[in-house]
């Protein structure tokens, strides 16, 4: 079955919910970018979240999550929107280490926890919405539960899980975001937090198979919920030759003449989706005669 997200309420509409099955579309981004297991792990954790954050935006609103944590794997970039688009990259994606102390691959090793995750989001105004926050943990589900506790003020817990496949491939990915709505009673919220700290981690979750409905479940029980949307997830990239085109346009005649003299060509490259574009000299020729 294809990648998809739920939106759902809880506890008589006092928590809201999402959980993710993001399997093919961090399969997409390992395949594209070649990551090692503890970068696939990073960048798909990463992806999921950023996915999950889309699904709270509206119409075409979209984010940019960037987390830098000083680890060796660089920073972490991911787009995603309110239709379930995503895209994203890391710096070294051959960044793999041994099994940390609890036999799993070590996020926190490859993140690191010196840095900051900050998120950028277009709304459709004039100004960009930024919210940024300390690396807490480097292993991402508690750093993304802190960015929404500290910076959007909203009572939160992120559980995000990868698992790789011996030959590197992604064997499942998925994930779920919980927020209290305001005036969510005591006894809720105790029983969440119990519920929580019982269940088997979300990586475990994914493992047996359990869909996005079945995730959330876990966690509230089928009677105490109710799902209110349902939608598909992709890795999806803007780029195009046709805008890698006018971004050479805007470089100016010297640039564009430069690189007629000297290679005859240009090669344009996607660090999101890493597809390259090739301009031909008289392609290139085109391009500037549109400049001029």
């Amino acid at each position: 079955m294809s990648d998809y997200l739920v939106k759902a309420l809880a506890f008589n509409d006092q928590v809201r919910a999402y959980a993710i099955k993001s399997t093919e579309t961090v399969a997409e981004a390992q395949r594209r970018h070649y990551t090692w297991p503890t970068a696939s792990a990073a960048l798909g954790r990463a992806i999921s979240a950023t996915a999950m954050l889309g699904a709270l935006l509206k119409g075409d609103q979209k984010l940019t999550v960037k987390i830098d944590g000083g680890g060796p794997i660089g920073l972490i970039l991911v787009d995603g929107n309110a239709k379930g688009e995503v895209r994203g990259y890391v710096t070294n994606p051959q960044t793999h280490f041994d099994l940390n102390e609890h036999g799993k691959l070590d996020v926190r090793r490859a993140v690191g926890t010196e840095g900051t995750l900050s998120v950028v989001k277009d709304i459709g105004m004039r100004d960009y919405f930024t919210g940024q926050v300390p690396i807490v943990s480097g292993e991402l589900g508690e750093d993304f539960t802190y960015y929404l506790v500290t910076s959007e003020q909203v009572p939160s817990s992120v559980g995000v899980g990868v698992l790789v496949n011996p030959d590197n491939s992604i064997l499942a990915a998925g994930g779920f975001i919980i927020q209290l709505m305001p005036g969510t009673d005591d006894e809720t919220i105790t029983a969440i937090e119990k519920r929580l700290g019982e269940i088997p981690p979300i990586s475990k979750l994914i493992q047996k198979g359990l869909s996005p409905e079945q995730i959330l479940e876990e966690i509230f029980g089928a009677n105490n919920m109710k799902i209110i949307e349902k939608m598909p997830v992709s890795f999806t990239c803007t780029c195009s030759k046709d805008r890698f085109s006018n971004a050479i346009i805007s470089l100016g005649n010297d640039e564009i003449e430069d690189m007629i003299a000297t290679d005859e060509k240009a090669e344009a490259h996607c660090h999101f989706c890493n597809e390259k574009y090739l301009f031909t000299k008289s392609e290139l020729e085109a391009l500037l005669s549109e400049a001029r």
